[in-house]
């Protein structure tokens, strides 16, 4: 995806106070301590592919590759037989190349967020690797069809970051079986070119895009801001851990572990990520994207509910500004409006959206005692990020580039979303069923849907307010038969 935006200055997304990791570890052995104290319900063996804790899943992982290089979790049996799998470790051992694969479900919630750099951290650490240990890891990326690499140390010979996610690029490797792609980037490592690989695989993606020829930079001192960890739409919470005090004391430490490699390697590989286009975020299971879509109108519920005490026990102040006490009102009744009707996650997230509006409307329309006109004409807030709303309000506007298109837009991104353009990779997007397939939300049509005409608020002036009460919201969902 070729993207533009002004490069951050002074940004570190891995930076922080030291003393805040520890204070993070101390507070994680207490509640363990407490939560064993107090007689939590313990089971080994309670949902183990899924819902145990980052610890007790990258051990598996390890005792898995210490007897082949080869990992597959059991509900990719299917995709990935165990025949192929075994001819794929063969393939490894014969290279002499010092590569592991790891083929893991990967949902927002799950033991590693989501993440499968942290689970390569975690596993590591569980096999015991120490950070000169030379190794190449290939796992399945959050882009559906594409793979990522990572070789230690870092910048190694292989050029494995590279060579790995050439795969998912390249034509004749689109809708192939994992065997043939796991086994084309072991053929990329072991050829040692994979920066040249991945070149030649997206070159068709750069040839309209001005930043390759001036440098695209923006700069206007923006604070690159930091990581937030990733999406915000449906961290689950892991039950009670199966094992005794010992041994959640040793998960925890191994997180903690993990955490700090993840915090090391962040800035290094911001430099060297891959610039890929737009792909949907891979689900594994159909059922996890209903349960998603559920557990979203939930929070939408809950949210709804919230905002709606809270402008019963608003009570206006002399000078209060009645076109935003308004404005606060009707975005109540859009968002019940939307909830009532929505269907899918871009509806569910379009009523977050609004009532960020609505909280925002509400939190300016009192001024502030010594500046009263100043605060009446303060600019709204920025509205959630353009990417995708889930993530939470954006942190600032990025200047961004669809692939394609020439001009480039003013959007509202969070901290996340922007760095991920800063360094020229692709933000995790809100995806939506268009014509049969899933797509950026902002791809559908705009006459077919209201968020992708404005953005969630970043591509227009007017309200989303303003746009739900009068019609828009109905019309596109009548324009696509429902």
């Amino acid at each position: 995806m070729s993207t533009e935006r002004r490069t951050a200055r002074g940004a570190d997304p891995a930076a922080g106070p030291r003393w805040s990791l520890a204070a993070v570890l101390v507070s994680v052995l207490t509640a363990l301590v407490l939560a064993l104290a107090a007689g939590a319900p313990a089971r080994a063996d309670d949902d183990p592919g899924a819902a145990s804790d980052a610890g007790s899943a990258g051990q598996r992982i390890a005792d898995g590759l210490r007897t082949s290089p080869v990992y597959v979790d059991p509900s990719y049996r299917s995709a990935f037989p165990p025949d192929e799998q075994r001819r794929l470790a063969a393939k490894i051992k014969k290279s002499g190349l010092p590569v592991r694969v790891i083929v893991v479900p990967l949902i927002s919630g799950d033991a590693w967020g989501g993440d499968p750099k942290k689970m390569v951290d975690v596993v590591r650490y569980r096999i015991g690797e120490g950070s000169k240990t030379k190794a190449v890891y290939m796992t399945l990326s959050t882009n559906e069809g594409f793979l990522d690499g990572y070789e230690f140390p870092r910048d190694g010979r292989y050029e494995a970051f590279w060579g790995v996610a050439a795969v998912g690029h390249q034509d004749d490797m689109k809708d192939r079986s994992l065997y043939v792609k796991f086994s084309r980037a072991l053929e990329i490592v072991r050829s040692g070119d994979g920066r040249k690989q991945y070149e030649k695989a997206t070159a068709d993606l750069h040839d309209d895009d001005p930043a390759e020829r001036d440098g695209g930079a923006d700069h206007n001192g923006a604070d690159g801001g930091a990581d937030h960890g990733g999406a915000d739409g449906g961290s689950a919470d892991p039950g009670p851990s199966p094992l005794l005090l010992a041994v959640l004391i040793g998960s925890a430490v191994a997180v903690a572990a993990a955490a700090v490699l993840v915090s090391r390697t962040v800035r290094r590989r911001a430099r060297t990520s891959a610039r890929a286009p737009f792909t949907s975020p891979r689900s594994v299971f159909g059922t996890a994207r209903t349960a998603g879509v559920r557990d979203l109108r939930k929070r939408a519920q809950r949210e709804l509910l919230a905002y709606n005490e809270k402008l019963i026990a608003h009570e206006p102040g002399e000078h209060a500004d009645s076109d935003l006490l308004q404005l606060s009102l009707d975005a109540y009744a859009a968002a019940c409006t939307v909830l009532d009707e929505a269907r899918d996650t871009p509806d569910l997230a379009g009523v977050l959206a609004l009532l960020h509006e609505g909280e925002d409307a509400l939190g300016r329309s009192e001024p502030a005692p010594r500046s009263r006109r100043k605060a009446r004409t303060a600019a709204p807030t920025l509205p959630l990020c353009f990417f995708d709303p889930l993530h939470g309000a954006a942190a600032e506007r990025i200047r961004w580039r669809p692939l394609g298109r020439r001009e480039a837009l003013r959007v509202a991104a969070c901290q996340e979303c922007s760095a991920a353009v800063s360094a020229r990779r692709a933000p995790e997007v809100l995806t939506h069923k268009h014509d049969g397939r899933r797509v950026p939300y902002f791809e559908v049509p705009p006459e077919r849907s209201l968020w992708a005409a404005t953005g969630y608020g970043s591509l227009t002036e007017e309200t989303l307010t303003e746009r739900v009460l009068r019609g828009d919201f109905t019309r596109t969902r009548t324009r696509q038969g429902r």
